[in-house]
């Protein structure tokens, strides 16, 4: 005989002291395949400080919303779970929340720390932050709790570069100024006197989504649009009419320079005294990307002695950034809250995509916005740890030797190994290559689920090459190589017989090591920063290099020499513990016998 019971279960407890009542509803469906009794199990005393919840498996999963989402996406959760809306919770609050929660939708204000996913008791399946950046969640906590991350990364694109746009224009004619001195009951016409957009040159740092919605428009208003971006497709530039070009000569052609790039550890402070020196003196700049990118000490010092003429900045590296900021108090800068998104149209999108991407998570399905790497079988991780890393410090590298503005199109991996084709699972190899590749210079965290879809949304085309060895398919792989092709080198050296950029590595000791460079064999351990140098081989070279370094203070952690025969080329690699100095650098390349060099950061 099976019995099926239906109920609802509400409780009330006080979440704190000064908090109001805090109400919350679960429903079920029970089938059993035999009679039974029902425990009073909410039956309790009044007094108690604890209650037993018993959650059901084909009961409808509950998302908890923590800040405030649009109605739209609201209403697409609501078709799907149990919804419940719960703002300005307290630390504690949602730790004692998350427990019966599936989702959990943020948007900057919640921060999802390592507590929290662990106040979860496992339940929690997938965090959705409304908006772009991750900052205020713990990524690493959340995959190791087995608790997928998803963002809404596009629908704040045309809000963005429209908010851009806005403030060039602003910028040009002085609009906030004039504004403020005539509210101050001044009328100071010729003070305020502006620039013309038509027929000058605007440098987008950054051609990415808004990047490109900010050409569009830019193209419309008459003005001559050049962009740096190393993944930047060439034809898709074209298209719109816009010239690929280096970093150096976006900074040393623009009279305005719109800031579009992400935040990360290559990008941090970009903009600095050394930057601001190549530029134009009377250049203008726009920030609706970071505040980070922008070193604003150095900033400050480039519009008081002119080489900036104005700034306008929606972002900061502290938000809000302090009332008495020099920054934001100089009488050149325009500056907005950081209203970049903040468009009813663009709330409403990111309410949409999260909540897409949530329900689409909580179905098992794999989303092209997660953030965070998956769960992956434990067998094929044991077998392939030592060379995870390898793979993403080979794509580390080899982007890093990339020169010019056309950009990464076409790269292949190549692996070497014993092993037959059904043996070896390259797909995470793959991702870690992409991530390598990618991540330096994007605010995308590239993972298994993402990856080819990041390299194709970035015009990236990712071949891979079985190099089948004799022997013992004991170890999974032997090598490692990556190849990027048509594109130019900072370092002509890494550019092999085929005229790729080529590195190879295998794992030594449990550690990636450089084992080949173009056509040059070395045996460099992949970890801190490396300075390249290509060399005349002859005896003191070693010497005059380790003594720059010594005189700059930098440690050196390891150098070694890889030649093609003795008194001809060869190429030294150093290791080092700390990043050389600008000055260091330039006499490390004043060296007659040193041909070229590259600094690298891993």
């Amino acid at each position: 005989m099976a019995v099926t019971t239906t109920g609802n279960l509400m409780f009330t407890k006080p979440l704190n002291k000064s908090r109001p009542l805090s109400t919350c509803s679960l429903s079920w469906r029970l089938t059993l395949s035999s009679p039974f009794a029902v425990s009073p199990l909410c039956s309790r005393p009044r007094n108690a400080k604890s209650f037993v919840v018993v959650a059901m498996m084909d009961a409808k999963p509950t998302v908890l919303v923590a800040e405030k989402l649009g109605d739209a996406g609201l209403q697409l959760l609501k078709k799907f779970a149990n919804v419940d809306c719960s703002y300005n919770l307290s630390p504690e609050e949602l730790c004692t929340k998350i427990s019966l929660c599936d989702a959990l939708i943020v948007r900057s204000g919640t921060k999802v720390t390592r507590e929290v996913f662990e106040s979860s008791g496992g339940r929690l399946k997938v965090v959705g932050r409304a908006g772009v950046g991750i900052d205020n969640v713990d990524l690493s906590a959340a995959t190791e709790h087995g608790c997928l991350v998803v963002n809404a990364p596009t629908a704040n694109t045309i809000a963005a570069a429209e908010h851009g746009i806005a403030l060039l224009t602003a910028m040009a004619r002085n609009i906030a100024q004039a504004d403020a001195s005539i509210k101050a009951g001044k009328w100071l016409r010729n003070k305020y006197v502006g620039v013309s957009l038509v027929g000058k040159t605007l440098a987008i740092m950054g051609f990415g989504k808004v990047g490109s919605e900010v050409a569009r428009r830019a193209k419309g208003l008459g003005m001559q649009v050049i962009a740096h971006d190393p993944y930047a497709p060439a034809d898709r530039a074209s298209a719109i009419g816009v010239e690929l070009v280096t970093f150096d000569e976006a900074l040393s052609i623009a009279d305005f320079i719109s800031l579009h790039m992400p935040l990360t550890p290559a990008t941090s402070k970009m903009f600095n005294d050394d930057a601001f020196s190549k530029m134009r003196k009377g250049v203008r700049i726009v920030n609706v990307a970071r505040g980070g990118v922008i070193d604003e000490e150095a900033l400050i010092r480039a519009l008081d002695s002119g080489i900036v003429a104005q700034a306008a900045l929606d972002v900061f590296i502290e938000e809000p950034p302090p009332t008495e900021s020099k920054l934001v108090q100089h009488e050149n800068v325009t500056v907005t809250p950081h209203l970049g998104a903040s468009t009813m149209e663009a709330q409403e999108g990111v309410a949409v995509e999260v909540a897409e991407a949530v329900v689409g998570a909580l179905k098992g399905e794999l989303a092209a916005t997660a953030v965070n790497a998956p769960m992956v079988p434990a067998e094929v991780l044991s077998a392939l740890a030592p060379f995870i890393a390898l793979a993403e410090k080979l794509g580390r590298l080899a982007v890093q030797l990339v020169a010019g503005g056309g950009g990464v199109k076409a790269v292949k991996v190549s692996y070497a190994s014993a092993r037959g084709p059904d043996e070896l699972d390259t797909r995470l190899l793959r991702a870690m290559v992409i991530k390598g590749l990618i991540e330096p210079i994007s605010s995308v965290f590239v993972n298994l689920v993402n990856a080819d879809f990041t390299a194709k949304q970035r015009g990236l085309r990712i071949t891979e090459e079985r190099i089948v060895l004799d022997g013992s398919p004991e170890n999974p792989l032997e090598f490692i190589q990556v190849h990027i092709a048509n594109v130019e080198s900072k370092f002509t050296s890494a550019i092999a017989d085929s005229g790729e950029i080529t590195v190879e590595g295998r794992v030594k000791d449990g550690k990636p090591h450089l084992t080949k460079l173009g056509s040059f064999r070395v045996d460099v351990s992949l970890e801190g920063s490396l300075i390249l140098c290509r060399q005349v081989d002859q005896p003191g070279i070693i010497g005059k290099v380790g003594s720059i370094l010594a005189g700059d203070n930098v440690n050196v952690s390891f150098m070694t020499v890889g030649r093609t025969a003795p008194k001809m080329q060869a190429v030294m690699t150093i290791g080092v513990d700390e990043e050389p100095s600008p000055e260091a650098l330039k006499k490390i390349g004043a060296i007659p016998a040193i041909e070229e060099f590259v600094l690298i950061k891993l």
